[in-house]
This record gives structure tokens, C-alpha cells and sequence, in this order.
């Protein structure tokens, strides 16, 4: 008979193995007085297995990761979990109370790890999320989407020359992996840093709910505490192999104006394809968007208006054409339910 884990402590809480609860960590307070928490949903297994986080809206308005986790904490394999998962739906809790990116002082959190005990207010926020949640863990998921007028197709970003977190992020199963190294400053970089590999979802848009990036998002953190030994196991199919991309580059508008898109998420490009056209209002001056190499559209701006320079599409570099377009016909159609996760009306 293997013994009883000790109990999970946080925050000066203790929650016991076999159970689960909702630990609330202080941040700054309002000018108003009125006291300010970050929720934490602590799921404490009765058995030995890793400690994983799974994080939401560490900007504010990326909102698809906080229906992601709500799902993931519903369903009834929850009790059956090895380890412990430290799930926290609203980093930011400030932008989520403002639908912004951005906390109050108009930082952005995410460039502001490992944060500071004494510093600004997204260096203390980030302090906190630091050492109360990523000290204790052995590996996080973070769930993004693209910015407010843009979209990102599912994707993982890591860097998969850590051999650990290659094989986890390839477990995900999103449609594309791109290899990248973590931004300065980013929650990613920082939890390196400290030798805890973070792997980022990124899918959707901000202040937009989309049912097939939260469905491709849920089943991907499953996939992931499977392959960590973490969650039971599924008769159902396993999932597609991810197109890993070593590269990215943004395509920029060549003039200011009225945008034209040619192509959408997901859809693969050959070089000197054209995606766009950029024209005045009249129509007096008109200039084609080309691919300049052949790959996958993984990101895209959604508003129709221009500036010169602005980034406009993102195209990932890969020639796993067959694959791509398995994972894009599974997208676009009715999406299939797999038995371990609960069966929803979808949002529209």
C-alpha cells in the first residue's frame, strides 16, 4: 500500500492529497481600499506525479484560456489525478476587470518576469505568480491568444531544443509547434530561467470566445498530463502529430490603406503567392501583399485598415503540407468529442 502524500501547501493553506481547493493569493489592493485576490484552483492527487500549472489571461483580454480551464476543472477525471495541478484561470485579474491586455499601470505583465517584490505593480503581480505558483512546480502550460483585431491559428511555442519539453510540447497535439525562443521579460523566460520548462498555447483572438481553439486547447493540456503520467488513460484516437516549425516571419503591409485578404488561418501559401492587396480608399493606388516563402498562414490581422509597416500576416516556414491540411479539415468540421471530456453546447 503506498502512503499518503503529504499535503499540498501554499499561501500559508494546506490542502490534503484526495482533495481539492480554491486558494486565493493577495495582490495590490484598489485605490478604493477594496482588496484584490488571484484565484488558484489547487487539485492535490492522491498519488505521486508532477506538480503542473496551467495559466490563463496573463493579459487580460486573452480570455479563451479562462473557458479552457473551466472546462478542464469539471471533469470527473479530476479525481483520479496523479500529482497535483495548479490551475489559475486570471493571472491578471486587473486587465480581466478592464477587457485589457495591460495592468493599470500600463505594463504589460508579460514582459515584467520575474517581477520584484519592492518594484511596480506588474513587478509585484509577477513576483507573486512567481514564487507562489512557478517555484513549486515541475512544468507549466500558459494559454494566450493573438491581440485585440488579430488571430492566431492553434499553435504550441517552445523551445523544443530542451528534449523534456519538446516530447510535451509534441504531446500537446496542436496543428503547429514553432520552435521559438522566450521574449525578454516573459513568463516563458523566466520559469526557464529557473529550470521550469513553459510551453505557450497560443489560438484565437482577444475578448472573443472561438469553440474550436478552446476544444484544440482543453484536449491539448489532457494530452499533456497523459503523457505525464498524470491522467488516465484514453481508448480514444490518439492525437495528429504536430508540423513543427523552426521559423516565423511576419509579412508587413507595404503602404498604408484598405486591406484585402487573400488568405485565412491555416491555409498554406507557396512563394510570391498573393495574400492580400493594399489600396487607397479610391482605388487609385494598389499594392499586392507576396509570400516570400512557401508555409502556413499561423496568424493574421482581422481589421481591414493599415498603416504602413504594420504586421499583417504571420507565416510559419514548413513543407509538411499533408499534414497541415489533415489538421485543417479536422478544424473545419463538426468537432468530434472525445469520451473523457464533457460534452458541451458549443459557443457561437
Amino acid at each position: 500500500m503506498t502512503s499518503k502524500r503529504p499535503a499540498f501547501e501554499i499561501a500559508g493553506a494546506r490542502v490534503a492529497s484526495g482533495s481539492r481547493a480554491i486558494i486565493n493569493l493577495n495582490l495590490p489592493g484598489l485605490y478604493t481600499n477594496d482588496p484584490v485576490t488571484m484565484p488558484v484552483h489547487v487539485v492535490h492527487g492522491r498519488h505521486e506525479g508532477p506538480i503542473v500549472f496551467v495559466s490563463a489571461a496573463v493579459h487580460g483580454d486573452e480570455i479563451n484560456g479562462v473557458e479552457i480551464i473551466r472546462r478542464l476543472l469539471r471533469l470527473p477525471q479530476m479525481k483520479r489525478l496523479h500529482g497535483t495541478l495548479l490551475a489559475v484561470p486570471i493571472v491578471n485579474v486587473f486587465g480581466f476587470h478592464n477587457r485589457s491586455r495591460y495592468l493599470p499601470d500600463r505594463r504589460d505583465l508579460n514582459r515584467m518576469f520575474p517581477g520584484s517584490l519592492s518594484g511596480s505593480m506588474a513587478g509585484r503581480l509577477a513576483h507573486v505568480f512567481m514564487t507562489e505558483i512557478v517555484a513549486r512546480c515541475d512544468i507549466g502550460i500558459d494559454l494566450h491568444t493573438a491581440a485585440v483585431h488579430r488571430d492566431n491559428w492553434p499553435q504550441i511555442r517552445a523551445d523544443i531544443n530542451d528534449p523534456a519539453l519538446a516530447r510535451l510540447a509534441k504531446a500537446f497535439g496542436a496543428p503547429v509547434l514553432l520552435h521559438s525562443a522566450a521574449p525578454p521579460g516573459s513568463l516563458r523566460g523566466a520559469a526557464a530561467g529557473n529550470g521550469i520548462p513553459v510551453m505557450v498555447y497560443e489560438a484565437g483572438e482577444a475578448l472573443r470566445f472561438q469553440e474550436v481553439s478552446i476544444q484544440v486547447g482543453q484536449r491539448g493540456v489532457i494530452n499533456v498530463l497523459r503523457a505525464l503520467s498524470m491522467w488516465p488513460k484514453s481508448k480514444s484516437k490518439p492525437a495528429k502529430p504536430s508540423a513543427v516549425l523552426r521559423s516565423s516571419s511576419w509579412v508587413r503591409a507595404p503602404q498604408s490603406g484598405i486591406l484585402r485578404a487573400h488568405v485565412g488561418l491555416g491555409d498554406l501559401v507557396g512563394k510570391d503567392e498573393v495574400l492580400a492587396v493594399v489600396a487607397d480608399p479610391t482605388g487609385e493606388s494598389e499594392m499586392p501583399m507576396l509570400a516570400p516563402f512557401a508555409g502556413v498562414v499561423i496568424g493574421r490581422v482581422n481589421l481591414p485598415l493599415v498603416y504602413e509597416g504594420e504586421a499583417v500576416f504571420h507565416l510559419g516556414r514548413t513543407r509538411r503540407t499533408a499534414l497541415l491540411e489533415r489538421h485543417l479539415g479536422a478544424l473545419q468540421g463538426e468537432p468530434e468529442t472525445p469520451p473523457e471530456m464533457i460534452e458541451e453546447l458549443p459557443i457561437v
